[in-house]
């Protein structure tokens, strides 16, 4: 049985085991998708990652960061709407970055690779064209704001940030700490009760 108590940005999950297979077409491409207890969204494409991969814009990326990847869901798509980028996709959960690992291999991406570690830890000293997450909000705001800040840090100059974030648990908020890092920070979509902000650095 599955710990209540245990949240999907644990980094060893101890949750059973029970992998799980679904499909799903996401921007017009058909995907497969293996999940597992201890993992965000175990069975189904969640409505926020719905929604922030409907805004995504990849023009122009040569490199594409999946921040907070779980098992891998943002990133595949973004590989395989941009395949001429390199797309890093990280997360602290152990059990999400080996299915996410999978998961490329699943769906035939050659152009990502997944790292475990928390934050920008995997991913220190690079830069990104595109960044994008759907943050773990019940981490608490602390956890989001840092991520936020650690984007404008690992942007290259006149790159774009994603955030997706439930209107109900403080979506204008983040907007407003995004405010704070970047520039022309917008609502781009919104949806099944979501907003999706994007910000540039200048």
């Amino acid at each position: 049985m599955e710990d209540r108590h245990e949240h999907y940005f644990t980094e060893r999950p101890l949750s059973v085991r029970q992998p799980l297979i679904y499909e799903d077409t996401l921007r017009g491409i058909p995907l497969k998708f293996w999940t597992d207890h201890g993992v965000f969204s175990r069975g189904h494409t969640d409505p926020g990652t719905e929604e922030i991969i409907k805004a995504m814009d990849l023009t122009g990326a040569g490199r594409i960061l999946d921040l907070g990847c779980g098992y891998g869901i943002i990133g595949i798509v973004a590989a395989k709407l941009a395949p001429s980028a390199h797309v890093v996709l990280t997360d602290p959960n152990e059990r999400a970055v080996e299915l996410a690992r999978q998961n490329l291999q699943t769906n035939q991406v050659q152009n990502a690779e997944v790292r475990q570690g928390s934050g920008f830890e995997p991913v220190a000293g690079e830069t990104f064209d595109v960044i994008l997450t759907n943050p773990p909000i019940r981490a608490g705001n602390a956890v989001v704001f840092a991520l936020i800040a650690g984007a404008a840090e690992h942007l290259n100059p006149s790159s774009r940030f994603y955030l997706v974030a439930r209107t109900k648990q403080g979506a204008r908020t983040f907007a407003a700490e995004m405010a704070r890092h970047l520039v022309d920070v917008r609502q781009v979509e919104q949806g099944s009760g979501y907003r999706v902000y994007c910000g540039m650095k200048q």
